[in-house]
């Protein structure tokens, strides 16, 4: 039998470049392209890495705006007070190792979590679509086009890609294995449009996450992001009314005026018209269009859909444990979605009321939004998501990732009122738990002031080639471009060591 030699690296259904030219000349023995998809389909990495697959799914918490390293998971004490800052250090649940004083029940969980304290990459902007995919350079222009052809797919939508041609991986119970919390993205401000970040591009608009869209009433004014703000924002990040739910739009109900017996004739007639289309339009598109109708008739029609949204079927206990504000709920929504058949769900800390809050982009009142605002609700939420899905029995089989597009300045600003911190992506922190990773560890070191990586730098490639690696995607896989070009699905990235338990 024919092999031929040639790089390794898979497209994203699990077959190599090289099989596929294989694939090719076996066609003349009975053997076709998508018998021999399924066989593949079945392999596992060849890294000989531990953890391959161990995670079930995964809940990405991405705090938009860029935390700050130093009051949050490297405190550096022994530096300068124009280093440290206002917020001083507080032992955790690891000897030796120190979390941010605002944060105390996340520092009693650090024995979970494995804290990175050296990503690092060269660019110091708000790039949500560099920092989560796999495109190898960016430019601000990109940040407010999410649909600009150079953009590559979300990591969310490269693991639903990789999912969808997966036959064991199909959506049960209409549950959506992609979902977004608690809104499209940077729809809730006033000044801008669309920023780019979370969406499918090349891969197609039917791997872009199916986004949920908070209701509720905001019940607290946050402190401004910019003194020259005009307007105050009373702001769900803050405060929320207990009574709030998350919905798909057109999930909670039926439209208006419109009976269950009119909604039943409507779909008749559409199945007519379906048939009638299926004899004049190509397989493929017949495909995508079916796939996105039965979505739609799914989030309509679901109970498991409603159910896995309702967070007011939790105990009142649990949730005032998460935090009576849109990140702890959102937290809490996104356990009850993998708990009900979600693979990917990520939760934003988004902007609000105006883009300039940029929810942690603290260029002006920096200690008091970290002190009233950011810290405490940050604090509750991600110590409860872990705690619960430990008791649960469902931390070793999720993976949580917690991560901003980049760092904050190890130099206090201190000529705004409350001080600032501004952009920083030399070195900056983010933590993993769950699902294959090291608890307990500390990876990478940061200098002694911040800012720089002394020791292990690792990129946010790497991170996604790690997270594929965990959810059973074999990182060295490809995906196809418009062109149809294969592009590696970590760009760059490669599975770290370190991070594997």
């Amino acid at each position: 039998m024919l092999r031929l030699l040639g790089s390794r690296r898979q497209l994203c259904d699990g077959l190599s470049r090289r099989d596929l030219l294989h694939v090719g000349g076996l066609g003349l023995y009975g053997l076709t392209l998508g018998q021999a998809q399924q066989i593949a389909t079945a392999a596992t990495s060849e890294s000989g890495l531990p953890g391959f697959g161990k995670a079930k799914s995964c809940i990405m918490l991405f705090l938009f705006g860029a935390a700050p390293q130093h009051e949050t998971f490297d405190p550096k004490p022994e530096a300068a007070v124009e280093i440290q800052g206002e917020l001083r250090e507080i032992a955790t649940s690891i000897p030796g190792v120190a979390f941010g004083e605002g944060l105390p029940r996340t520092a009693a969980i650090a024995d979970r979590l494995t804290t990175i304290r050296s990503v690092t990459h060269p660019f110091p902007l708000h790039c949500v679509a560099y920092s989560l995919s796999g495109m190898p350079a960016y430019t601000t222009n990109l940040e407010a086009a999410p649909r600009a052809p150079e953009h590559w797919p979300y990591v969310g939508s490269v693991a639903d890609y990789c999912w969808s041609r997966q036959r064991q991986h199909t959506e049960t119970g209409g549950i959506p294995r992609h979902i977004g919390l608690p809104w499209v993205f940077n729809s809730q401000v006033d000044d801008l449009g669309l920023l780019a970040g979370p969406y499918a591009a090349f891969l197609g608009q039917q791997y872009d996450p199916v986004w949920a869209k908070f209701e509720g009433k905001a019940t607290r004014i946050a402190p401004k992001a910019r003194h020259e703000q005009a307007k105050e924002y009373t702001d769900p990040y803050a405060a929320i009314d207990p009574q709030c739910r998350f919905v798909f739009d057109g999930a909670s109900s039926f439209p208006e005026q419109v009976s269950l017996d009119r909604f039943n004739l409507r779909q008749n007639l559409l199945s007519q018209i379906d048939t009638a289309r299926r004899t004049a339009e190509l397989a493929a598109t017949e495909q995508a269009y079916a796939g996105h109708q039965a979505r739609a008739l799914s989030l309509l029609t679901s109970p498991q859909v409603r159910n896995a949204l309702d967070v007011e079927r939790e105990p009142v206990t649990l949730r005032e444990q998460y935090g009576h504000t849109l990140f702890g709920q959102s937290c809490l929504a996104a356990r009850r979605l993998v708990e009900a058949g979600s693979r990917f769900v990520t939760v934003f800390w988004d902007s609000y009321g105006t883009y300039f809050s940029g929810g942690w982009d603290t260029h002006q009142n920096h200690y008091p939004r970290l002190k009233e605002y950011l810290l405490p609700g940050f604090d509750a939420g991600y110590a409860s998501l872990i705690l619960d899905l430990e008791q649960r029995g469902l931390l070793d089989e999720t993976l949580v990732l917690c991560l901003s597009e980049h760092g904050r300045t190890p130099q206090i600003d201190s000529k705004p009122k409350g001080a600032a911190r501004h952009h920083w992506s030399q070195v900056y922190s983010m933590t993993m738990a769950g699902g294959g990773v090291h608890r307990g560890a500390v990876v990478g070191r940061s200098d002694a002031i911040g800012g720089t990586v002394a020791e292990t730098p690792i990129s946010p490639k790497d991170i996604h080639a790690t997270t594929y690696h965990l959810l059973g995607i074999d990182p060295e896989q490809t995906m196809p471009d418009r062109q149809n070009r294969p592009l590696p699905i970590a760009g760059e990235g490669h599975v770290r060591p370190e991070l594997l338990a």
